[in-house]
């Protein structure tokens, strides 16, 4: 996802050279999404750290339907600090597995497109675990300010699908 730090769009870095694999059997998609119940805004609660999301406090990514039938991807960052200068990319995303709407491709860099697997999610959206198939890359999302019990349970999950979560860096967000 970008100018090299956005939640999400670090899968369309596709080309560039990726971090540690975290997962050497990452899951297919556990569950079907409704797309109009996964637009809106998510916020970061951890992530596997990139160079792009490198100091990235604050993290939120937004999506809504484009004109077009694509996905817009607005991805924030406050860099440094949850109060610091905020950075954010826009990209756009397309399903590209209609069966069950759980796997995309997201731009950020013009024809470069990049997995964006949601890998399971809360049956009322609430929360949302993103990665791909390269095990490099994942993203723990909740519609609100996670609590620490948020954390611990994404967490949790997260490790139940195979991923190593020694290598999640927490995102910290700003205190209700």
């Amino acid at each position: 996802m970008k100018p090299l730090f956005a939640v999400l769009g670090a899968l369309t870095l596709t080309a560039c050279v990726a971090g540690p694999v975290g997962n050497p059997k990452p899951p297919q998609p556990a569950k079907t999404v409704e797309l109009e119940r996964y637009l809106g805004r998510w916020y970061e609660v951890a992530r596997y750290d990139m160079r792009f999301e490198k100091g990235c406090e604050g993290v939120t990514a937004e999506y809504s339907k484009r004109d077009d039938g694509l996905i817009r991807v607005l991805n924030t960052c406050r860099q440094g600090a949850v109060d610091g200068p905020t950075k954010v990319a826009e990209g756009k995303a397309k399903v590209v597995d209609t069966a069950t709407n759980a796997k995309l491709k997201v731009s950020f860099f013009g024809p470069f497109f990049g997995d964006y697997w949601v890998l399971d999610h809360a049956d009322d959206y609430s929360w949302s675990i993103v990665g791909e198939g390269s095990g490099r890359y994942l993203w723990l999302l909740s519609r609100t300010l996670p609590t620490e019990a948020d954390r611990a349970a994404l967490t949790a999950r997260a490790k139940a699908l195979g991923y190593d979560v020694s290598m999640l860096r927490p995102t910290k967000q700003p205190t209700p």
